[in-house]
């Protein structure tokens, strides 16, 4: 079971670096330290600021949303990063966002994510394998580009950095066409709304994808979230817990395409999901947090004291997933997760 770390800036108002604990990350044995994005910080830069402090941790992104930046830029992000860290340590995971920040944020148009998901990989990955110049026909992005405003004039490149190690490819999603997107073409996958059941729900869209490229790959990884928090509270921890829950599920995204609400239904509680969105955009907002299920929180965390813990971690970490990325400001949580994979002691062998 690999472990990851995963970091909050993109929702911060000043970018204050846990620096702390991504080192103890890197020297507990953790798999890899994510960022992300939104309309805020970008996921990116703090990848190189990481390359400069730690020293096998790898470096990735959950996610980088593939409106903000063309394949070929952020193939040009994932190599330089790369270089700065020695190699073999960067993961590019992608997502799609949603309508309301694509079309309001970054000003493109929504289209078809599937479609623009399968054009975004294959370019990325001819610019990191750099075997040949970059040439791809697709049914939203096409190298060199000849659509409407070209002259004509657009070469077919090859990156003049070389890759320090391989670059890794994954995609965030939660519907079946991108789930099943993401086992036929990339590296790993980043489930959205993987609870208790979430083999039974995305299994088969997974084999599909699998199947479309002859079989799973050795090296596939699918890691998921975890809240953990040492604390002798579980209440108040559940309890703190509910805002975010209650503003992405009710309010990050629009009444018809909300995927954190769904991603909430599909874990089991689409009753609660749809009620905390009717609140919520009804301007009831603390109703909307009220509203958000204890058990749904608690599901999908591991708080208490460190024997809690551990008795529970079996319980929460669902089936199917290689790993899990650990929500946690704690370094003790770090610790404690260490300890129970083994994470640790294979650090110090290292």
């Amino acid at each position: 079971m690999k472990l990851g770390l995963g970091l909050e800036l993109y929702r911060a108002k000043h970018l204050d670096v846990p620096l702390d604990l991504v080192t103890a990350a890197d020297r507990l044995g953790f798999h890899s330290v994510w960022t992300a994005e939104a309309y805020g910080a970008d996921a990116l830069s703090p990848l190189a600021f990481f390359a400069a402090h730690t020293s096998r941790i790898k470096l990735a992104t959950g996610v980088v949303q593939v409106s903000a930046r063309t394949p070929a830029a952020t193939a040009m992000h994932a190599l330089t990063i790369d270089q700065l860290a020695g190699g073999d340590r960067v993961i590019i995971g992608l997502g799609v966002s949603g309508p309301q920040i694509v079309e309001g944020w970054y000003g493109r148009p929504w289209g078809s994510p599937n479609r623009r998901l399968r054009d975004y990989v294959s370019i990325m990955r001819q610019v990191v394998d750099r075997e040949a110049p970059v040439e791809h026909r697709g049914a939203e992005l096409s190298l060199p580009f000849d659509g409407p405003g070209a002259i004509g004039e657009g070469k077919a490149l090859k990156s003049i950095l070389h890759p320090a190690g391989r670059v890794e490819i994954w995609i965030a999603s939660g519907g079946p066409m991108n789930t099943a997107l993401a086992a036929e073409v990339a590296d790993g996958w980043l489930p959205m709304g993987y609870g208790s059941d979430g083999w039974s729900i995305h299994g088969a869209n997974l084999e599909q994808g699998w199947a479309r490229r002859g079989g799973r790959p050795d090296n596939f990884e699918i890691m998921g979230n975890l809240t953990i928090e040492v604390t002798d509270d579980v209440q108040a921890a559940i309890d703190a817990k509910k805002p975010l829950t209650g503003m992405y599920v009710g309010g990050m995204g629009s009444e018809d395409n909300n995927f954190h609400r769904d991603a909430m239904a599909r874990r089991g509680w689409p009753e609660a999901a749809a009620r905390i969105q009717e609140l919520w955009l009804a301007g009831r907002k603390d109703e909307a947090i009220a509203a958000v299920p204890d058990d749904y929180i608690d599901a999908g965390a591991l708080f208490g004291s460190a024997s809690r813990i551990a008795q529970r971690w079996d319980e929460i970490v669902p089936d199917g997933l290689t790993g899990v990325i650990l929500r946690t400001e704690d370094l003790e949580a770090l610790e404690i997760a260490a300890s129970i994979t083994g994470a640790s002691e294979l650090a110090e062998e290292v």
